[in-house]
């Protein structure tokens, strides 16, 4: 519900981008040309695809005289604290999108974790965290996982390194439990599972992880992730280098009918573990 929310308010804003820009009498174009970017982003800001900079906010404030409306929207809409500010507009995007790929190198993908397993990673970089901050955190990626449940969910096409199903994060117990939600949501077919083994070798974004998000009408992004920094990439010669390399990824991985029988058997390994501890 919330995402559903937050998305009503950008139609608002974007409602009523449109409705001062005709007041004013100016084309997309036109607006776009005054504010230094296509009449397209207008067009796309208007429909609540893509959301503005705040820059842009300013200037359209400026063009349109409007006496820091677009602004002050905009700051009480972006200021979500759920989310890393780096990470914020991707999880804006994730419930607008037709088709997401996914791949990670070593943790689960945020859509795919656990509640247990997203608090033993926050854990992990928050060591001395309350544990209202934790709660937050973790309900927080919880709440995005929402869209695999939708009627009208993506399609979503996660890669795991097979690095991930081997690091035990919050021990045996948690990895059980995750591995075995993980398989649930292949075998439902909510999912599209595959797995780059080890023993694939190298391969393309060694170490890193990256996102595709795909829609009805608007181009295709990328966001990929390092340390307390996240880049969302929407060049389209960009995008489509970082497809590639996802498409050489998906190459060397399994097949999803041989991806989901490792991830398992490593998740009995794991509840085999736990049963003996």
């Amino acid at each position: 519900m919330a995402n559903t929310s937050r998305h009503a308010a950008w139609e608002f804003w974007g409602t009523e981008l449109k409705r001062r820009r005709e007041d004013a009498g100016l084309t997309q174009e036109l607006l776009g040309r005054m504010v230094f970017v296509s009449g397209g982003y207008i067009g796309q800001f208007e429909q609540a695809i893509r959301k503005p900079q705040l820059d842009v906010a300013v200037r359209i404030d400026d063009a349109l005289q409007t006496e820091g409306f677009f602004e002050r929207t905009w700051r009480k809409l972006i200021d979500d604290r759920r989310y890393a500010d780096y990470f914020a507009k991707t999880a804006e995007l994730e419930p607008l999108t037709t088709k997401i790929c996914d791949f990670e190198s070593m943790i689960v993908p945020g859509l795919l974790q656990t509640a247990a397993y997203a608090s033993a990673i926050m854990l992990t970089g928050n060591p001395f965290a309350p544990d209202e901050y934790v709660e937050e955190k973790v309900r927080a990626r919880l709440d995005r996982a929402v869209i695999l449940k939708d009627a009208t969910r993506p399609g979503y096409w996660p890669i795991l390194h097979e690095a991930v199903l081997r690091v035990p994060v919050g021990g045996s117990a948690v990895m059980a439990d995750q591995l075995e939600h993980i398989a649930r949501l292949a075998r439902e077919r909510k999912i599209l599972l595959q797995v780059l083994p080890l023993a694939a070798g190298p391969y393309p974004f060694m170490g890193k992880m990256l996102t595709l998000l795909e829609f009805d009408d608007a181009p295709p992004v990328a966001y990929t992730e390092g340390v307390y920094s996240g880049n969302l990439l929407d060049d389209p010669a960009i995008v489509k280098r970082v497809r590639e390399g996802y498409d050489l990824i998906r190459a060397a991985a399994l097949p999803p009918e041989a991806s989901l029988p490792l991830i398992e058997s490593a998740a009995e390994d794991y509840r085999q573990c736990a049963s003996t501890t």
